[in-house]
């Protein structure tokens, strides 16, 4: 028995290790940012594909890969995924362009997707008790968190003491060590052979999500193909959307599991997590920018000083079994998610001076809410699968993860564009040419001010502009943020239904 349990919280720390590092990936750019922009001076559209398109090539990738894992295996995909995760580190931590940097990303993100859907469905297919699952995915749970959390640290060490390509390039010796201890370790998964897969299905929804992502980019710049285009390909992937979601329920054996979404818990479990995650990884892309740019930290020091904000999500994985075991379901997830909006209210009074002891407070509150609504909700998502669909259910729920994180950033980052740009107004003794770089983002502003010879007073007067116009976005996105947290905190509250017993909620007809 001592062996069977060593061996099953081996796998548990393997799948652990696996996904803090894609985790880290999804926000260790934030503090990079200026850095980043210094070098490659991207575009602000570019800027935000560099952030998220590798969530944006996760989100679809990981439905295609989930069913591709339960049909020859999810070990496989695992130790596939691992070769190319490290070859695109490698890539991008030496891209001389910002499109350079986008495709190595992207590829990135198929590494991702293809090492994330195994580790929610073999924590499934290891842990068979159910008490015993819910503290290995109270362990899962703060891992992810704690990687997005962590992010920002380690690029801010990385990025002070060494340049910003080192944030990739930290990966490749990582994966040489954990390849061989996966082939070892990780235990063989049953085959479906017989089940189909629907490459059509694979590239409307991949196509679809990139599609809304590009025109919500490009509908707040409107620099590259004008506005009425931008707005065109983002309905146009809507309709891919539509078109996908209605192939799935044609289909014998779908791509997407839509049956699952009829368990009202489940759809209701999934709204939530791909919300907190739209609100924690999009603000914490500008609250990184804003101890920087605004507050004049440098790298290291911006991340020490979202510290809390990881200590806490991994206090409250950590702590969430036991809170989900005492409030129940509905009131995990609802009083996370209304924690979490609570805790962001501050900012709205924000202006550019500095709040040490209340932005603690503040990450601190984030940092719990958030872990606890994903553990409240990730357990209603598991238990409400049975096993034979336990690969499917697990992909949705990374996949909504991965799609809060990418729409997070290009929704609040296209709010914080549309605000920012007319909030920056002209500054006297700065070139038009110049102003118009300054209002692609506050990055550019402070390249702007740093490396241009004209008069220093002018500098200092486009820095202080552009820290107010920014800290005016930042208000807009925050005010988004709480409104779509406390309304789904209301919505959990009255849909998340009451498990029938104490041991086992119903599960969906297999």
């Amino acid at each position: 028995m001592r062996e069977r349990r060593v061996s099953r919280w081996s796998v548990l720390g393997l799948l652990c290790f696996s996904l803090l590092l894609i985790a880290v990936d999804t926000t260790v750019l934030h503090i990079a940012v200026p850095a980043l922009t210094a070098a490659l001076e991207p575009s602000a559209v570019q800027l935000l594909w560099i952030i998220d398109i590798y969530s944006l090539v996760v989100a679809p990738l990981l439905i295609t890969f989930g069913t591709l894992g339960d049909r020859y295996g999810r070990r496989r995909f695992v130790l596939a995924g691992y070769v190319v995760f490290g070859l695109a580190s490698l890539s991008a931590a030496f891209a001389g362009t910002p499109l350079a940097l986008i495709v190595s990303r992207a590829f990135l993100g198929v590494g991702g997707a293809m090492i994330m859907p195994a580790t929610l469905s073999i924590i499934r297919q290891v842990f068979t008790d159910r008490r015993e699952r819910a503290i290995a995915l109270g362990v899962w749970s703060a891992v992810a968190a704690a990687g997005a959390a962590v992010g920002p640290l380690i690029g801010g060490v990385l990025v002070e003491h060494l340049w910003w390509g080192a944030v990739f390039l930290i990966n490749v010796p990582l994966l040489i060590v954990i390849l061989p201890m996966a082939v070892r370790i990780l235990p063989p998964s049953p085959k479906r052979p017989d089940r189909p897969w629907d490459a059509v299905s694979a590239a409307l929804s991949t196509l679809g999500i990139l599609a809304v992502a590009f025109g919500l980019k490009e509908a707040g710049s409107g620099h590259t193909i004008g506005r009425d285009a931008s707005v065109a390909i983002l309905f146009g992937g809507a309709g891919l959307l539509v078109w996908f979601v209605r192939r799935q329920r044609r289909l014998a054996f779908p791509l997407l599991d839509i049956g699952l979404f009829r368990q009202r818990g489940f759809s209701t479990g999934v709204t939530c997590v791909a919300l907190a995650i739209f609100a924690l990884v999009g603000l914490e892309l500008m609250l990184a920018q804003y101890l920087q740019l605004v507050l004049g930290l440098s790298p290291l020091a911006a991340a020490v000083r979202m510290l809390p904000l990881m200590i806490a999500a991994i206090a409250g994985g950590l702590a969430a079994a036991h809170v989900l075991q005492r409030a129940g379901v509905r009131a995990t997830i609802s009083g996370g998610l209304a924690l979490t909006a609570l805790s962001l209210t501050p900012v709205l009074t924000w202006g550019t001076e500095p709040h040490p002891v209340l932005l603690t407070l503040c990450f601190v509150g984030i940092g719990f809410g958030v872990e606890v609504a994903l553990l409240g909700a990730s357990d209603v998502i598991m238990a409400s699968a049975p096993e034979s669909r336990a690969g499917g259910a697990a992909a949705i729920e990374e996949t909504a993860y991965e799609l809060g994180a990418g729409l997070g950033v290009a929704v609040l980052g296209t709010i914080t564009a549309i605000v920012y740009a007319p909030a920056l107004g002209t500054v006297a003794g700065v070139p038009d040419r110049l102003m118009a770089q300054a209002r692609e983002s506050l990055a550019s502003a402070a390249h702007v001010a740093s490396e241009t010879a004209h008069d220093g007073s002018a500098n200092e007067a486009l820095l202080n502009a552009a820290r107010s116009a920014f800290v005016t976005a930042l208000h807009s996105t925050v005010l988004v943020s709480v409104a779509m947290l406390a309304l789904t905190s209301l919505a959990v509250a009255v849909l998340v239904p009451r498990p029938p017993t104490a041991e086992e909620p119903q599960h969906v007809p297999g």
